[in-house]
């Protein structure tokens, strides 16, 4: 078996089919429901309010908010940059939570007009 077919077999074995589809482009209410019970926790920093506030429930029954699944980076300057809604954006340093995720991947947090309430980066980055 050629080495690059064997790297992707490992990954797909370790993450699991789960791991493939779950939406990490920022999207507004994109797998939201599935982390909604830690999400309800989070605070945005420096005050008491919930990161997690513009819940409502789809047609089908599952939740839409603004805290979903992201993927990010930081720069050497410490700097985050994260997809938000398919775009790459600077992570405001006020709204980065220095929690980690539970389930280790960076998530985002901001309303519909994409103001940055609260963010988790990854570990490692993701």
């Amino acid at each position: 078996m050629p080495r690059y077919m064997f790297v992707a077999a490992l990954w797909v074995g370790l993450l699991g089919p789960g791991a493939w589809a779950q939406d990490s482009s920022g999207h507004y209410g994109q797998g939201h429901a599935e982390n909604h019970d830690w999400y309800q926790k989070l605070m945005q920093p420096g005050s008491k309010a919930s990161c997690c506030n513009a819940q409502k429930k789809r047609p089908d029954g599952t939740l839409e908010g603004d805290c979903r699944p992201t993927r990010a980076y930081q720069k050497d300057d410490g700097q985050w940059y994260a997809l938000l809604n398919g775009r790459w954006v600077h992570v405001p340093p006020r709204a980065v939570l220095s929690d980690l995720s539970p389930d280790g991947n960076s998530h985002i947090c901001a309303n519909l007009t994409g103001r940055i309430l609260c963010f988790l980066g990854g570990s490692p980055k993701s």
